[in-house]
C-alpha cells in the first residue's frame, strides 16, 4: 500500500454509515485496514454495511443511532470505545434536507431538524469523541455539500448547516490542532447516491444533462470518489492538513474563449452560457 494510506490499527466511527457515501466511505476505511463502526436510524442497512465489513477481514460494529441527539451521539462514541478500545477517525457524514421548499414557506420545525442533523450532531458526535481523539492523536472529517459552498435554493436550511459546518471545521482544527487532532471537511457536489438516484428518478430530473451542462468533467460523481477525497483526509497522506475544505464536485464550468483541439472539434469556440 502507498505510504501514509495504511489505515491498519485505526478504528473509525461513520455516521450515517449505513447507505450512499457513508457506506462506501466505510467499505473503503476497512479496504485501508480500519476496523468500522458504522452509525444511523435504521439497523438494517447498518447490520448490511457492518457485515460487508467483515467479509473485507476488518472488525464492524453497526450502532443504531440518531446524533441529532446529544445523548445518543455520546452513547455511540462509548459504544465504540467499550468494542475496540479507541477511536482514531470520526467521520461526520449523517446529513440530508427535508423536501424542496423557500424559506418564506419552510415549517420551522423542519429548518430545526435540518440544522440539528447536518451542522449540530456533527458538534455532538465530535465532542464526545475528543477526549478519545486526543489520546490517538486522531482526527475528525465533516462532510458538507456544495450547497453550502455557493448555496442551493430550495433547501435553504441545508444549505445554510453546511455552510456553518465548513466554518465549524476550522474553528475546531484551531482549537484542537495543539492536541494533535486534524479536523477537515469534504463538500460532495452532485453525486449519484442512492437516494439521490431515486429523487431524480421520481421528479423527472436528467441528471445527465444538467452535470453535462453545468460542470467541467460533463458528469456527475459516484460514492466512491467522494469516499475517496474522505479517506484521503483521514489517512496520514493528509497528515499535514487541517481546517481545510475540499470541493469534490466535478469543477465549474466557464464561459469565454476557448481553444478546441481534439478528433472531433479544430479551431476556436465562443462558449455563451
Amino acid at each position: 500500500m502507498l505510504e501514509g494510506f495504511d489505515l491498519g490499527g485505526r478504528v473509525a466511527v461513520v455516521t450515517g454509515g449505513g447507505t450512499g457515501i457513508g457506506r462506501d466511505t466505510a467499505l473503503l476505511l476497512a479496504e485501508r485496514g480500519a476496523d468500522v463502526v458504522v452509525a444511523g436510524r435504521r439497523s438494517e442497512p447498518l447490520d448490511k454495511t457492518a457485515s460487508d465489513i467483515r467479509a473485507i477481514g476488518r472488525r464492524a460494529l453497526a450502532v443504531t443511532a440518531d446524533v441529532r441527539k446529544p445523548e445518543a451521539a455520546k452513547a455511540l462514541i462509548e459504544a465504540a470505545v467499550r468494542e475496540f478500545g479507541r477511536i482514531d477517525i470520526l467521520i461526520n457524514n449523517a446529513g440530508g434536507a427535508h423536501g424542496h421548499i423557500g424559506l418564506a414557506k419552510m415549517d420551522l420545525a423542519k429548518w430545526d431538524r435540518d440544522i440539528q442533523l447536518n451542522l449540530s450532531a456533527a458538534q455532538y458526535c465530535s465532542q464526545a469523541a475528543y477526549p478519545w481523539l486526543r489520546k490517538t492523536g486522531g482526527n475528525i472529517v465533516n462532510i458538507s455539500s456544495m450547497a453550502g459552498v455557493n448555496g442551493t435554493q430550495g433547501v435553504g436550511a441545508y444549505a445554510a448547516a453546511k455552510a456553518g459546518l465548513q466554518m465549524l471545521t476550522k474553528v475546531t482544527a484551531a482549537e484542537w490542532g495543539p492536541q494533535g487532532i486534524r479536523v477537515n471537511c469534504v463538500a460532495p457536489g452532485m453525486t449519484a447516491t442512492e437516494a439521490a438516484v431515486d429523487g431524480w428518478d421520481k421528479r423527472g430530473f436528467d441528471a445527465g444533462t444538467v452535470a453535462r451542462g453545468a460542470f467541467s468533467l460533463r458528469r456527475y460523481g459516484t460514492m466512491r470518489e467522494v469516499a475517496q477525497a474522505i479517506v484521503f483526509f483521514a489517512s496520514d497522506a493528509a497528515s499535514y492538513v487541517t481546517g481545510e475544505t475540499l470541493a469534490v464536485g466535478g469543477g465549474a464550468k466557464m464561459g469565454g474563449m476557448i481553444s478546441v483541439e481534439d478528433d472531433e472539434t479544430l479551431g476556436t469556440l465562443l462558449v455563451k452560457e
